[in-house]
């Protein structure tokens, strides 16, 4: 056994390298495939649609916020794997009694590097680790951000409409990309209305296809209802997990700073 610190500060004892491991959070999911680690892997929650095989194939334990604890228990694991943020309090809590729970906390993207350090190395998968770190890091090192900065308001709900605040890790991002977050001052993810809105003279509105699947529908019923900012569509993948799909943002955040010069 060995005794791992998470980045909640809890200590948690962990098989050398575990055999059985639930993933309770979709970006990491699709981090441990890239890890190498599909035999490995026993369980995933139904939103884990990355990789698509394993969606089909892998035991689904329930939702992020709703996990099937009878199921996790028949799947006897040495290792879940969760989040701060992502999961509820009383489904870690009531886990960490038969279990190994592992949980990340991220706002900024060096905490996401030092999540994937973490992992590699529970999972005795540093190499492979180590060279992900080194390319996502890589890639943001070569983001151009936009040359005069746009006040953006990004939304993440409709009915209603919430976006992020200056805590979270989507504000992390838009700042990468030279945006100012226009809710910045407030914290996780505040409930505001069309007038807070306008009242801060925005530039642009981005709506993530996730948590809220924000399609062209939407869009276009946004522009009846909004004038003056530039409307936008959003990957709320490439904004939001702070897996291995970091490797693809800085590219899709740069397509979008060049259609906005």
């Amino acid at each position: 056994m060995s005794l791992s610190i998470d980045q909640t500060g809890r200590a948690i004892s962990i098989s050398s390298t575990p055999q059985r491991i639930i993933s309770l959070v979709p970006s990491q999911t699709e981090l441990l495939y890239h890890l190498g680690l599909d035999e490995s892997v026993v369980g995933i929650t139904k939103f884990c649609i990355h990789p698509e095989h394993w969606f089909r194939s892998k035991q689904r334990i329930g939702g992020t916020k709703n996990v099937n604890h009878d199921i996790i228990a028949r799947l006897n694991p040495d290792l879940i794997i969760g989040n701060k943020e992502e999961n509820t309090k009383e489904d870690i809590e009531k886990l960490t009694q038969q279990f190994p729970v592992w949980l990340s906390n991220i706002s900024k993207l060096n905490e996401a590097m030092d999540m994937i350090r973490q992992l590699s190395s529970i999972t005795s998968t540093t190499i492979k680790g180590e060279k992900m770190i080194s390319a996502i890091q890589a890639s943001f090192s070569n983001l151009v951000p936009i040359s005069k900065p746009l006040k953006v308001c990004y939304l993440i709900w409709q009915n209603p409409y919430i976006t992020v605040g200056g805590d979270t890790f989507i504000n992390d991002m838009l700042k990468r990309c030279g945006f100012i977050n226009a809710f910045a001052e407030k914290l996780r993810y505040p409930e505001i209305t069309l007038a807070d809105m306008a009242a801060k003279e925005i530039d642009i509105i981005l709506l993530s296809s996730e948590p809220f699947p924000f399609k062209e529908k939407h869009l276009t019923e946004f522009k009846s209802r909004v004038t003056g900012p530039n409307i936008m569509l959003a990957d709320g993948e490439l904004f939001s997990w702070y897996g291995s799909r970091l490797l693809k943002s800085p590219g899709y955040f740069q397509t979008l700073i060049n259609k906005l010069q």
